[in-house]
């Protein structure tokens, strides 16, 4: 049983972030993760146009409309990271923000950093201007989109956890993890795993269960802020805070305060949308 107990605490070491190589072409699970994550999502959509009540949208719209709204995703992730985690770095290293290379040694080390709460910034502008252009209702389109969103969390998250990036906290329980990247060899919990659950697996479940119900007609986008913002500040407590932030009044990360803010907004789209739209029941 120890000997069990030791391999599965220590299972980060036996994965390969990297998944092949070949010249200077490689490809990480991280990366994969993010295509499949997208995959799905049109999969799932697709399987949404046989809802009598979507009959009107086409798979064109559904793939222009993924498509620039993952762009404005990575833009928006990118700039979020460089915005909230670290900007004084960036502001002495502007060129960082797009260059591969380490601004002091020249070594190639990709770019990474990358922040959800600016990618779901990113995608939900870019988004928002698609369907002004095609002019298609928000809250319509909204409700249509919003259920298969979480399925890509879980494969993201599952890239996080392959990719041995963005680690909970030291625990004593026996679930923790060891991970490669952690100079202090402890255990921690995989609270990647956590979220992929919660994020992505849980709230998929839930939304994708509500999009038949009546009582949420028109609720769905306001759902999935809600629920969102709630998993990914309970999470928070078990994920390690940015190195270079710590904790915000002594016992909040940052992710928890953008959660906070997006729980309020969340809030307010609801109430909102129920005084401005007779159809909200």
């Amino acid at each position: 049983m120890s000997s069990f107990i030791e391999f599965y605490q220590n299972i980060p070491f036996y994965l390969n972030p990297e998944i092949f190589s070949w010249g200077g072409f490689s490809l990480n699970w991280y990366s994969l993760m993010y295509l499949l994550g997208l995959a799905v999502i049109y999969a799932l959509l697709r399987k949404r146009l046989q809802e009598k009540k979507y009959t009107q949208i086409n798979l064109k719209t559904i793939e222009d409309f993924l498509f620039w709204s993952f762009l404005g995703l990575l833009i928006g992730a990118r700039i979020g990271y460089v915005l909230f985690y670290d900007f004084s770095f960036y502001w002495e290293n502007p060129w960082a923000i797009v260059s591969p290379f380490d601004p002091n040694t020249g070594e190639f080390i990709g770019i990474y950093g990358m922040s959800y709460h600016g990618g779901f910034l990113g995608a939900l502008l870019v988004g928002w201007i698609f369907i002004k252009i095609r002019n298609i209702d928000f809250w319509f389109w909204a409700d249509f989109i919003a259920p298969a969103i979480p399925a890509g969390y879980f494969l993201g998250r599952i890239g996080n956890f392959l990719n041995g990036e963005l680690y909970g906290r030291p625990t004593e329980k026996f679930w923790g993890m060891r991970f490669p990247s952690d100079p202090q060899n402890l255990l921690r919990h995989p609270s990647q795993v956590y979220e992929a659950f919660l994020e992505g697996f849980l709230l998929f479940v839930i939304l994708w269960n509500a999009r038949s119900k009546k009582n949420f007609k028109n609720k769905l986008f306001a759902l999935y802020i809600l629920t969102y913002s709630l998993f990914r500040f309970l999470v928070e407590f078990f994920r390690q805070p940015d190195e270079q932030i710590g904790y915000v009044f002594g016992f909040l990360s940052l992710g928890q305060i953008l959660s906070l803010v997006m729980l309020f907004v969340g809030i307010v789209i609801l109430e909102w949308s129920k005084k401005t739209r007779s159809d909200i029941i």
